[in-house]
């Protein structure tokens, strides 16, 4: 499993569960309230486990183990308690099977990851660790694996690329464009994010998203602000050069914009959230005819819109496109808002008749959708990729 992995966030409307399938889930997150408070407990057992029975996995992990916490194994727990939810759930852990890839992930390697959390939760649990509760948690987990494992299986991509950096520039003290020209061209749609390892940081896998579309030359455009604490992004923002070779696993996600479905599209972008807006807004441009798309892009302050003077120009030629900038704090823009992007998009309705796409950080996302339902947005009109930034 991923030393940093994605973690899935549920967007469709589900099937109700089977009832054994509902009770299994019920075992899984009441044995986890339990177990929870102790998680530093059972992480170290976790990973003392698991390099034990398999320790060729301590290579697919950062040397410096701090920096990884209790990543993988809240990750690994959230996915275990969405087993009932399947629409969400396997396309995420086909699309995970094929980014582990890169790492050289065998069959005996989820058996040894399966083996150690189900060991570290019954250390913990002591006598609440039942024969049904952990009935529960391995058929949770051999549901899992055997989704990602078939998925590798049939993925005939390479298991992942290199690229060269052939431009940095500062954008701001604590925002950086970088330019890459991989060895190879990388398959990926406008919207779609990709796994990256820089050399600054070897072993800490971030999810970055082109903010471009596919070019003839194949190069990658990226926008990655420094955030505080962050040991992958202060990095790239602060000591990125021309000539390093950054590593990326297969492109992710599911934003894009369907042309031919008659809809007009709303996309809501905070920050650095924007990049993959622009790439499917590059890639729109290559057309005559769209559907309308109105982009809110937003940010806590006017500096944090690197990009709009770019939108409005993009936006100048298209007529099909309608950029509206908000900022949160401070004097306002002209022809712009003043609010959250969640306060802000949902004076506008409940967009009926639109695809919604929306892009930023975790607590935006989380932000803008729960008040978009709220407002009357159907559920599924909405998507959104969530990872984590750093």
């Amino acid at each position: 499993m991923t030393a940093d992995p994605v973690s899935p966030v549920p967007r469709s409307v589900h099937r109700e569960a089977p009832p054994a399938v509902t009770a299994m889930v019920r075992l899984i997150r009441d044995s986890w309230v339990k177990a929870e408070p102790y998680l530093p407990e059972v992480t170290q057992f976790f990973y003392g486990m698991l390099f034990t029975l398999a320790p060729a996995t301590r290579d697919f992990f950062p040397i410096n183990m701090e920096v990884q916490r209790n990543r993988m194994v809240r990750a690994l727990v959230h996915v275990v308690q969405m087993v009932d939810q399947p629409d969400d759930l396997v396309p995420f852990l086909r699309q995970l099977g094929r980014d582990h890839r890169k790492f050289g992930v065998v069959p005996g390697h989820y058996e040894a990851v399966g083996t150690a959390l189900l060991a570290a939760m019954k250390t913990q649990l002591g006598p609440d660790w039942t024969d049904e509760v952990e009935r529960a948690w391995a058929e949770a987990f051999t549901i899992i694996a055997r989704q990602m494992q078939e998925a590798a299986a049939t993925d005939t991509n390479p298991p992942n690329w290199s690229a060269r950096v052939a431009e940095h520039r500062r954008l701001s003290w604590d925002l950086a464009m970088v330019r890459l020209e991989p060895e190879q061209h990388i398959p990926f749609r406008p919207g779609q994010y990709l796994s990256v390892e820089v050399p600054q940081r070897p072993r800490l896998w971030r999810y970055l998203s082109p903010a471009n579309a596919p070019r003839p030359d194949g190069s990658l455009e990226f926008h990655i602000r420094a955030i505080e604490g962050g040991w992958v992004s202060r990095a790239i923002v602060s000591h990125t050069q021309a000539g390093d070779v950054w590593r990326f696993g297969p492109p992710l996600g599911t934003l894009d914009v369907d042309r031919e479905s008659g809809r007009d599209v709303l996309m809501v972008a905070g920050g650095t959230g924007v990049a993959p807006m622009q790439a499917m807004l590059d890639e729109l441009g290559q057309w005559g005819e769209n559907p309308k798309v109105h982009l809110f892009y937003g940010g806590r302050t006017r500096e944090d819109l690197y990009a709009l003077e770019g939108l409005r120009m993009v936006a100048s030629c298209n007529p099909w496109l309608t950029v509206t900038p908000v900022v949160e704090n401070g004097p306002g823009l002209v022809g712009g808002e003043q609010g959250t992007l969640a306060d802000v998009v949902t004076r506008y309705g409940a967009w009926p008749g639109h695809d919604v796409l929306v892009s930023g950080s975790p607590a935006m996302i989380r932000a803008t959708v729960s008040r978009m339902l709220v407002a009357g947005t159907a559920l599924d009109q909405i998507r959104y990729d969530p990872f984590t930034i750093d």
